[in-house]
């Protein structure tokens, strides 16, 4: 298979819009933790949110349209298996690609609300887990409860390189250069 024994980052988003802030979060992501390609995970719906994003085709295509690298692929699986939360999206992964080192990725912004996430335990203990910080959320982020519960298990950013060959539950959180953009503020213009 395309992803044997390769590092891979498994980013999931409604990407609704896609934007250049999230390119710049993948190439950020591959770069501090030692990653071969990033997954975009893009989502059919977000159970956390109460609003539903445009169509997945139209979100699909436009993340095809800003991407040049095939350090990035872009995956509509959720809508195609019918997955609905990320442990499942995990899970999946793991059973399919077992020769793959994955590492989810998120925002400190999700990292905030992560203890809200179905089977967010589950998921910490299952796969490391690669945080990088986003405008306005790295302090929220690392003072979750998902942050506190887990703080024994939590790399130094200069150790992130190792985190692909580390066992769960582990997780490390970098700093990068902020895009201060995100898919909200558009959909408002």
């Amino acid at each position: 298979m395309f992803l044997d024994n390769k590092k891979i980052g498994l980013f999931g988003g409604s990407f609704d819009p896609a934007h250049l802030g999230h390119v710049n979060f993948s190439f950020e992501a591959a770069k501090h933790f030692n990653l071969d390609q990033v997954i975009w995970l893009i989502s059919p719906g977000n159970p956390l949110k109460p609003k539903a994003p445009e169509p997945i085709v139209s979100r699909v295509t436009g993340a095809k349209n800003i991407i040049s690298s095939p350090k990035i692929i872009i995956s509509s699986v959720e809508a195609e298996k019918g997955l609905r939360y990320s442990w499942e999206t995990l899970d999946f992964f793991f059973h399919n690609y077992p020769k793959t080192k994955f590492v989810w990725l998120m925002g400190s912004d999700n990292l905030a609300q992560f203890h809200l996430w179905k089977n967010w335990r589950w998921i910490i203990e299952s796969c490391p887990i690669g945080v990088l910080a986003r405008p306005n959320s790295r302090q929220t982020g690392l003072n979750s409860k998902a942050a506190r519960i887990y703080k024994n298990y939590r790399i130094p950013a200069n150790a992130g390189r190792y985190l692909p060959y580390s066992t769960s539950p582990v997780w490390c959180f970098a700093n990068m250069p902020m895009i201060n953009i995100s898919s909200s503020d558009i959909r408002k213009k």
